[in-house]
């Protein structure tokens, strides 16, 4: 199993992801592609993984490789092989199947519950999870349906959080991959931003992090487990 990950920023983490693609013992490889780095063509690789970012999904000016990394995710689904693309990931894949990109205008942060639709309960991936569940969510952008695309999940802040395009491609708007670990390494990083997203963050992070942390991670893990089940 060869797993190519695409990331979009230089702080990057496929958490639960990663978990997932070790348990199944994926050979993984990493395109710094924020950096400069080729992308690969799709021949080589069984599944994608396109992780976050803090530009937007058509930001061509200052992140040029956008339109051939949509291109790739496309390609590869037609192929018929796993793709999975994670908060912009999952904006790019709207925007490699045709959806539109709508900038600014679904700002989320914390987490957030998320409910399935009724193909979600019936999706080979959500299924796993109860009617509703908890994930991270950081964005302000939000995506319109490509054509064909199967809806999975909504929330009142984002009607698109989630939805499969042909067997196994997947966009998802939140980040399922961010367990507690990966979260708390954000608040590190970039605590300045976090504060100013939702002032009062980081002193209230750990309450939080044991109420709502524990379902969050269980979801994410199982959300991870079930895709790479795909590839």
């Amino acid at each position: 199993m060869r797993v190519a990950v695409i990331d979009n920023t230089e702080v990057s983490s496929l958490g639960q992801v990663g978990v997932a693609l070790r348990e199944a013992d994926a050979e993984i490889q990493v395109f710094r592609a924020w950096a400069g780095e080729a992308l690969p063509d799709g021949s080589y690789h069984d599944a994608l993984v396109v992780l976050g970012g803090e530009q937007n999904a058509l930001a061509d000016d200052t992140h040029p490789y956008l339109p051939d990394l949509a291109r790739l995710m496309r390609r590869m689904g037609q192929a018929d092989k796993a793709v999975l693309g994670i908060c912009l990931g999952g904006q790019l894949m709207a925007r490699a199947w045709g959806g539109a990109n709508h900038l600014g205008t679904a700002p989320e942060f914390g987490w957030q519950r998320i409910g399935l639709t009724a193909e979600g309960r019936r999706d080979p991936v959500l299924s796993v999870l109860a009617q509703d569940f908890l994930s991270f969510q950081w964005h302000k952008d939000t995506f319109t349906l490509p054509a064909g695309a199967v809806h999975l999940a909504e929330n009142p802040a984002a009607s698109n959080q989630c939805f499969r395009i042909g067997r196994a491609s997947y966009a998802m708007q939140f980040h399922f991959e961010a367990s507690r670990p990966v979260i708390e390494d954000w608040n590190r990083l970039f605590p300045e931003t976090a504060e100013r997203i939702r002032p009062g963050w980081l002193a209230d992070y750990p309450a939080m992090a044991a109420e709502k942390g524990p379902e969050a991670d269980a979801a994410g893990l199982a959300i991870a487990r079930a895709w790479v089940s795909l590839i």
